[in-house]
């Protein structure tokens, strides 16, 4: 048997520290992003990489599966000490990531035709948007080849290579922001071949950080297992799962901005500033749960349920206490990091009305996350599928009889009863993996 560690606080920490300050830099690359075209003349070209960005967000959002997915099923077999269905999931998920991203390659006219059409910018601002993206959208192989080595570092709890990958990429793509836009004067299109190159680099700096189970699956190449078709379909099936799962999540949130456009300009920029914090707070309990999918993934994979529970319990404590850390530092400095993102006195004062729904976020948002984690490490999607459709459904029934009363309030109370509702329906699913465990106890 491979050895094991004891789950430990420390261990917990090993796991989700370097997850957590990898997310945190996330988004201080769009931030340089938008600083470098902001030396450029006129608003154009900041409006363009915004647009841009968002274009790529919602399209590889739904893709998020390649990550997620792929942590499940590497925890169970490293926690199986199953070298061969390790070997047989990375070859698998490689190659749907090389799949998809040339099939968005191929169809990246289209897509990004609609994209436009739906934004309805400026002629100027959407020619400038269309410079960025038809250089940008061919990294798309080598961004969903990243989605995969980060859910094989952190099934095969090697979160460390997850932040290493992430660092690369964004010190890369922040120097040559610079390089190109500053240093070259090319522009929103020098922006874009920035993102283009650091995708690339990262993902061959990712081929090397995996070189060793790479080198063992391609040792151990089978043609016909490999694209056995119960394994293919398992495999699928639970990407399916939670695609369908995040398709819902953006949905929620869409909507909530949808809604929020209908109350005037001033309360849709207050709500976006507001749904940043949600952002901001999200990235930072990801840690935790990410820590619960490689470790509950583990144990469930090897049928150890007091290492199972333990996990869970010690990921969750911690998650719990950094939610409140979070609620607290939204408490005591809400007004000044609202202030970051505006100086538009009728915005900032507006968010500060709602603001109390953000300190409370945290807290009522940690469970659902958690519970994400656990259920993706064990391969539960099909129930997580469930719970996210329920529960969006009871939202948007929430939507149509508070709103009308309460307004924004009653947009943000619906919001809070949506994370409540996705723990309670993931919770109803729990004692399913507890059976699970009890059948291949040893």
């Amino acid at each position: 048997m491979m050895p094991t560690n004891p789950i430990s606080h420390r261990k917990i920490w090993a796991l989700a520290g370097p997850i957590i300050i990898s997310n945190i830099s996330v988004p201080l690359v769009g931030a340089v992003d938008t600083a470098v075209v902001g030396r450029l003349p006129g608003p154009q070209s900041i409006g363009a990489v915004a647009l841009g960005a968002l274009i790529f967000t919602f399209l590889y959002w739904g893709f998020g599966f390649l990550r997620m997915g792929t942590t499940g099923f590497v925890a169970r077999a490293h926690g199986a000490n199953d070298q061969q269905a390790l070997s047989d999931t990375l070859l698998r998920v490689l190659l749907l990531a090389f799949a998809f991203g040339f099939l968005i390659i191929l169809l990246s006219q289209p897509v990004i035709g609609l994209a436009l059409h739906l934004l309805d910018s400026s002629a100027e601002v959407e020619q400038l948007t269309r410079d960025y993206t038809e250089i940008r959208i061919w990294s798309a192989p080598a961004t969903l080849c990243i989605y995969v080595f980060t859910g094989v570092f952190i099934g095969m709890q090697k979160t460390t290579h997850a932040f290493v990958l992430q660092l690369i990429l964004n010190i890369s793509n922040v120097a040559l922001d610079f390089l190109f836009v500053i240093g070259f004067d090319l522009g929103v299109e020098g922006v874009a071949l920035a993102t283009l190159i650091a995708e690339y680099f990262a993902t061959i700096c990712g081929f090397i950080l995996l070189r060793g189970p790479l080198a063992t699956a391609l040792g151990q190449f089978d043609r016909q297992r490999l694209l056995q078709r119960s394994a293919v379909l398992e495999l699928m099936h639970a990407n399916g799962n939670i695609f369908i799962r995040t398709l819902c999540l953006v949905f929620a949130f869409a909507y909530f901005t949808a809604q929020s456009a209908k109350m005037g300009e001033v309360v849709l920029a207050a709500n976006a500033i507001l749904l940043h914090l949600q952002s901001i707070m999200a990235y930072g309990l990801d840690g935790f749960a990410h820590a619960a999918e490689a470790l509950t993934g583990s144990a469930y994979g090897a049928g150890k349920r007091r290492e199972f529970s333990r996990s869970v319990a010690l990921t969750s404590v911690w998650a719990g206490l950094m939610a409140v850390l979070v609620s607290l530092g939204y408490l005591f400095f809400g007004k000044s990091i609202l202030g970051l993102f505006t100086n538009i006195e009728t915005v900032v004062d507006t968010a500060l009305i709602y603001l109390p729904w953000m300190i409370i976020s945290p807290i009522v948002s940690v469970w659902s996350f958690q519970f994400d984690g656990i259920f993706i490490g064990v391969g539960f999607t099909r129930e997580m599928r469930n719970a996210m459709l329920l529960s969006l459904l009871l939202y948007l029934v929430l939507l149509g009889i508070i709103v009308p009363f309460w307004g924004n309030h009653g947009l943000f109370l619906a919001l809070s009863l949506f994370m409540v509702i996705r723990s309670l329906t993931l919770g109803y699913y729990y004692p399913r993996i507890l059976a699970g465990l009890e059948q291949q106890k040893i």
